[in-house]
Order: C-alpha cells, then structure tokens, then sequence
C-alpha cells in the first residue's frame, strides 16, 4: 500500500520534468495523466477473480514486477509512446495491488476489519506524502531517474517478499461460479456501498487534483504554499486512519461515520468562509480525517458480507469507486471551465450530502439484515 501511495503521487511530482525531457504539450501531458487511473481501473477489475481462484501469492508478486518495470520505464523512456506504455503497467501493478492488499487484510482479520483497513491505509498515506518530500530533499543532488528508479527497486524487493511467505489458500479454486456473479449484482447493499464509494472516491479526488488551483485562485499564495496546504490533506487522513485503527479501535462503524461527516462538513465550511492560509490548512487537515474512514470501514462491510467471495466484491466496489474518481473529476474541471474554480466547494458539499444519505441507508439495511 505505501507503494500504492507513490504509484499515485509520483507522476504528478515529476511532470514538469517529464514534459522537459520528452518535450511534451498540454494535450501530451493531459494524455499522459489519464493512462494512470486507466491502469488503475483496470487492475482493479481484474484481480478479484484472480485471487478467489487462485491465491493472492501470485497475482501480488506478479503484480509488484509490474510496478517495479513501470518505475524503471517512467525513469529511463526516451519517448512518450514507451512512456505511456509504463505508466499503463505501473497503473495496472498498482491497481491489483492496492484490491489484493485490502481484500486479504479483510480476510486474514477475524475481527475489526475496520479498524485494521484503516491502519493499512496509513501506508499508503506514508508513501503518498513521503515521494514527494523525497524527490524535493534528493533533487539537487541527484537526477530524477535516479530517484524514480531507486524507489521502484522497492516494489521488486516487495514481490519477492511475497514469494517467500505464505498466504491463505484460494477461496473457489475450482473457478467462479456465474450464479454468484449474478448474486453480487442483486445485492442492494452491495450496490450501495458501490456508489457511495463513487463519491468517496471522486471527493478525495477532486481534492488531491483541484484545490492547489482552488487556493491559488482564492488566496493569491504561491503554487508550493499550496502543496503544503494539499499535504495537510493527506496528513489529517493518514492520522485520522492511525487513530481509527488503535484509540478507536472498539469504536462502532457509525459513531466513527458520524464523527467523520461532522468533520466534512465544518471542513467545508471553513474552505468556503476562510479568509487565512491557516484556516483553509486547519479546513483541509479536518477534510482529510473526515474523508479517512469512508473505504475502510464500507470495505469491512464488503469483506464480511462475502467472506468467501471477498476478491471479487471488492473488485466490484473498487471499480465503482475508481469510475466515479474518474467522472467526477471530468465533471469537475467543465465546472471549473464554465463557472469558475469556487464551485470546488459546492461540489464537494453535495457529494458529502449524497454519501451521508448513502450511508444511512446502508447503515439502515445492515440493522435489518442482522
């Protein structure tokens, strides 16, 4: 998962010299940015199956190779069509980890699949913030090849780790049944849980990929004052989830959801009506910790409702999350075109209102189904 967290953050970190080196336009560039979540979408799709059938061993290693040859082609391609190609596998590799991780967290935690989703999700917290900090601290004194490469060594020595230790057997290694296919897609929890990671997806990424924009419009401060405010994001929800998965721990799923929305919703109120940096910070670490209990602990609903299925349901909500992230983001940026950069806050506001209905609902049925 920490090298899920660089996977996402890296090619937005080293674009500006990506474009230098390959000479890019605007269009290449724009291209280029959407081959990731593609990648992404798709590794998300596919590993469910995989690993119901056959065991995570295989697909994470392989997985982790994938990762691994997409760093070294991102840090050494000569061209933009091989470099597309390697942004498609380090997207894929990390897509496939990313389900495989939290299904088998899901499934090796007897209890507390909540809580200890959420301390998974601290590492990739980890990696998202620390790439950055590392390329900023090494730029000086070393090429970004060489950084970029180093760190994709990481995902390598990752997959032989996961060669050598053992894993639990495969859940349907006589293949997918087709009726339990149909079973998921009949599913009204299931389904809800899908969409309301749809918003929570696209929420998170219309923060992480619009409010440097959002604040420099706003405030008139300067792009890397921005990052920092960005990172306070990914801070408050990487505490947030550490705290989730230790002091919390014995905390219900919704006393936390209730919590967390109470927190979005302040967020949002002093991103809108702050006057100050420092205010649009404190707004962005308490966004982050709202947002930061949303996939873990829909997650843990997934994995304990289908136990026996769980690689395919999480590849199932996962790609609803994923496509979500996607659209969104696209909708996003017309808005953005359109009428202007501070509707930022308004979509953001009627995203929280959608998933706190969502979440009452499936909270709702999961009561009755007990």
């Amino acid at each position: 998962m920490l090298m899920f967290g660089i996977c996402l953050i890296t090619l937005g970190s080293i674009a500006p010299e990506l474009k230098l080196k390959l000479q890019l336009n605007e269009i290449s560039s724009g291209a280029m940015f959407s081959i990731l979540p593609f990648g992404i979408l798709v590794g998300s799709l596919l590993f469910g199956p995989v690993v119901d059938k056959y065991g995570y061993k295989i697909l994470m290693a392989f997985s982790c190779v994938l990762m691994f040859a997409g760093f070294e082609g991102i840090a050494f391609a000569q061209s933009a069509g091989i470099l597309k190609i390697f942004i498609f596998l380090t997207g894929l590799g990390g897509g496939a980890v990313n389900g495989s991780a939290n299904a088998l967290v899901a499934d090796i935690s007897d209890k507390d699949k909540g809580a200890n989703l959420s301390l998974l999700g601290v590492f990739f917290g980890i990696g998202a913030l620390g790439m950055p900090l590392i390329l900023g601290i090494l730029e000086s004194r070393l090429d970004f090849e060489v950084i970029i490469a180093s760190v994709g060594s990481l995902a390598l020595a990752a997959g032989i780790f996961f060669i050598i230790i053992r894993f639990p057997p495969p859940k349907q290694p006589q293949g997918f049944p087709l009726s339990h296919s149909y079973t998921l897609l009949k599913d009204k929890v299931l389904l809800l849980i899908a969409f309301f990671l749809f918003f929570q997806s696209s929420f998170e990424g219309i923060i992480n990929n619009w409010t440097t924009t959002y604040l420099i419009n706003r405030l008139s401060i300067s792009r890397i004052n921005a990052l920092y405010a960005l990172s306070s994001f990914v801070a408050g929800m990487a505490i947030m989830r550490l705290i989730t998965g230790t002091v919390l721990r014995n905390v219900s799923a919704g006393r936390i959801l209730t919590g967390s929305f109470t927190m979005i919703l302040i967020s949002l109120i002093l991103l809108k009506a702050g006057s100050s940096y420092f205010m649009d910070i404190a707004g962005l670490v308490l966004l982050g910790g709202g947002l930061a209990g949303g996939f873990p602990i829909m997650l843990g609903f997934v994995g304990s409702r289908y136990a026996e299925l769980s690689g395919t349901a999480f590849s199932f909500v996962l790609f609803f999350g994923l496509l979500g992230n996607m659209l969104i983001n696209y909708l996003m940026g017309i808005i953005s075109q359109n009428f202007g950069i501070n509707h930022l806050m308004t979509v953001a506001f009627a995203e929280s209102v959608i998933m706190i209905i969502l979440c009452v609902i499936i909270m709702k049925r999961l009561r009755n189904n007990k």
